[in-house]
């Protein structure tokens, strides 16, 4: 089929005035944000209720750096066991980083206002 693409907006003093639950991270990379990433990647995590998973949606919308393919592959080299937690930390302090604000539910995705393109 043909590629799509949805393009939207958001005011982030709207989102961050709002009554949403809101998990921000900052703007770094930091041991409580890569312990987040980590639980909400592994679904054999069972803790639901813990405040570093989100997978019940306790959060409306989440801030913090993007977990791209270099901090995957920190990620997976954790997981398999050739590096600890604290390596793992220690090399996502050298990874640049962008920042993004994940929409999990649909009373924050109705904060989104689609763009014309």
């Amino acid at each position: 089929g043909n590629a799509v693409l949805n393009q939207y907006e958001f005011d982030k003093d709207t989102v961050m005035k709002s009554t949403l639950r809101i998990k921000d991270f900052g703007v770094e990379t930091s041991e409580e944000w890569a312990r987040f990433v980590r639980n909400n990647r592994n679904r054999k995590f069972t803790k639901i209720a813990d405040p570093e998973c989100n997978f019940d949606h306790k959060y409306d919308v989440v801030i913090g750096p993007v977990a791209d393919d270099d901090m995957a592959l920190l990620f997976r080299q954790y997981e398999n066991g050739v590096i600890t937690f604290e390596s793992m930390l220690s090399g996502m302090l050298y990874k640049k980083t962008t920042n993004q604000y994940s929409f999990h539910t649909v009373r924050a995705i109705r904060l989104l206002r689609k763009v014309d393109i």
